[in-house]
């Protein structure tokens, strides 16, 4: 048989599950709990476009760094026809044509990818800003909700006390 010790325990730990349940506790938790895995599976739907928006910007710019290359190239071949041409008609003329193109050519790959290079960045700076903002937001709202809870606990065993 129990001693009259642990029939008191048990008689108000049936209390204070009855009271529990009397104000739909469990049922606010698993709704809590609920949201807050509907609000995180949001946010990793979130948080896989954004990635998958960076790889897309990060295929163009390549694409655009690969083109601006083709340009470049396209553009040293027709320099150096050029300056076979020129070459001809004066070799002096000829060097002097080729340093400038070539400069030319390498600040247009330059800028281009320096260019490409900033975007990037700041497409995965805005991605990484935003999903720390929600992944912040929601440990904000963690520990209020989990300090509601253990004061309602308090205010439920001052009463049974």
């Amino acid at each position: 048989m129990l001693s009259s010790a642990e029939f008191w325990v048990a008689v108000a730990f049936v209390i204070f599950w009855g009271v529990l349940f009397y104000y739909g506790v469990p049922g606010k938790v698993m709704s809590s709990l609920d949201s807050r895995g509907k609000r995180i599976a949001d946010e990793l739907a979130e948080a896989k476009r954004l990635r998958q928006d960076a790889e897309k910007l990060l295929k163009e710019f390549e694409a655009k760094r690969q083109a601006a290359e083709r340009e470049a190239a396209d553009i040293v071949s027709t320099a150096k026809e050029e300056a076979e041409r020129m070459a001809r008609e004066a070799q002096e003329k000829m060097a002097d044509f080729v340093k400038r193109r070539t400069a030319s050519a390498e600040a247009k790959i330059a800028q281009a990818e320096a260019q490409a290079s900033a975007e990037v960045r700041a497409a995965a700076v805005d991605a990484a800003v935003k999903a720390s903002e929600r992944v912040l937001r929601d440990e904000l709202s963690g520990p209020v909700g989990a300090s509601l809870v253990e004061k309602s606990l308090g205010d439920v065993r001052a009463k049974l006390q």
